[in-house]
């Protein structure tokens, strides 16, 4: 695309979400038509309608969009916290939310801060690291595994699983369904041996409180099995991925990269300008459940899929006057983790470890550069480095 985009296919591996053409079709204005039918370009507008109430969370009919109407994956997708709406959703995020309040989570730091040291320490002497597969996989499965109570050292099978899962919110779905599926399958079998467990000998992890919250609260064991596979799944690819991308973005500005390293202090709002200018979570999706008149030409009929690209909304000029990367700016809440009911449930999980994890690479891996170009997904749907080397200042 050179000119303004006045359609985009966001089905297409080759579309860029972040492209000058995006950017441009949002001066003109702030809609267009897409493949799964329109997406929003601009910050006051999106984040409107994510809180618009005529709309409901919009993923329970991804499956669908892409030809797969039944099977395992199809009916486990229909039953996660993504699909679920009113009274279902509410219950289901009430009994998941102690587990992810920020408390909670910030007494986990120091674990993440030393499980962080480790992984640096087996790399930062030689110089040189596929940032991927050395830090952001094990890094953030093992937070997982933490956070459930399973045995660390069980990571690499349960990043295994959760990365081919993961494969389900990119656009080559379809040609990824029995992967997906294989997957599905494994951590299925994995949790119910881990919530047998939980019920022959409370730990007092995660698992063991939505195992009594079963009897107490009316959780059944369908939905605790989804809602674990879905957490093992969703906190693994997305913190993985925006690790990367956050990487990439800061090593595209050397002096934003030592700055970090020299301020850990900054950790948390690098992690919020990151999301806001490369965000893993490309577009967030909502459905109209009444026919929507949105203005400017734009009318929704009942069931139609909006889309809100979340970086064209979070550079949008007209919200950030200079939208330029800067870790020490005061912005507008990006719009990476959504907005409203469905405003995602591990966010503060996400904001912990990441604000733990970019000071501490910066300062470990200092005048870090791209060793190659790397691997990546497309830029659309949920993104991120399948594989990314980098070169630095060795032994800090």
């Amino acid at each position: 695309m050179t000119g303004p985009a006045s359609y985009l296919d966001l089905a297409d591996p080759a579309c860029d979400v972040t492209s000058p053409a995006v950017h441009a079709a949002r001066e003109e204005r702030w809609w267009v038509e897409t493949s799964y039918g329109w997406a929003v370009l601009r910050y006051a507008e999106g984040s409107a309608l994510l809180r618009d109430r005529r709309f409901r969370q919009g993923n329970a009919r991804w499956p669908e969009q892409n030809g797969i109407h039944s099977g395992r994956f199809a009916g486990w997708w229909k039953e996660t916290l993504l699909s679920l709406e009113g009274d279902d959703h509410a219950r289901l995020r009430r009994l998941l939310m102690p587990a992810f309040r920020n408390k909670t989570i910030a007494a986990m730091q120091p674990r993440f801060q030393a499980l962080a040291d480790e992984l640096v320490d087996g790399f930062a002497p030689r110089g040189q690291v596929e940032l991927i597969s050395e830090f952001a996989e094990p890094y953030a499965a093992r937070i997982i595994c933490v956070l459930l109570g399973l045995p660390e050292d069980h990571w690499p099978q349960v990043a295994h699983w959760a990365d081919d899962l993961g494969k389900a919110f990119g656009t080559a779905i379809a040609d990824d369904l029995p992967r997906i599926e294989a997957a599905l399958d494994g951590l299925y079998s994995y949790v119910d041996d881990v919530v047998a467990a939980r019920r022959a000998t409370p730990t007092g992890d995660l698992v063991s409180t939505l195992v009594a919250a079963q009897e107490a609260d009316g959780l059944s064991a369908r939905e605790l099995g989804v809602a674990l596979v879905f957490l093992a799944m969703a906190g693994m690819e997305t913190t993985r991925n925006q690790i990367g991308l956050a990487v990439q973005t800061l090593l595209r500005h050397p002096d934003q990269w030592a700055l970090l390293g020299s301020r850990p202090d900054l950790g948390a709002s690098a992690v919020e300008e990151v999301m806001r200018v490369n965000p893993t979570v490309t577009w967030v999706t909502r459905e109209a459940l009444e026919e929507v008149d949105l203005g400017d030409g734009l009318v929704v009929p009942p069931g139609g899929i909006v889309q809100v690209l979340s970086h064209a909304a979070g550079t949008d000029p007209s919200a950030m006057p200079d939208p330029s990367f800067d870790i020490t700016a005061s912005r507008p809440p990006h719009l990476g983790f959504g907005a409203g009911a469905h405003h995602c449930l591990g966010h503060f999980v996400a904001r912990t470890d990441m604000a733990v994890a970019l000071p501490l690479l910066a300062r470990r891996m200092p005048g870090a550069v791209a060793d190659g170009p790397g691997s990546w997904l497309p830029v659309s749907g949920n993104t991120g480095a399948l594989a990314f080397p980098i070169a630095f200042e060795p032994g800090h």
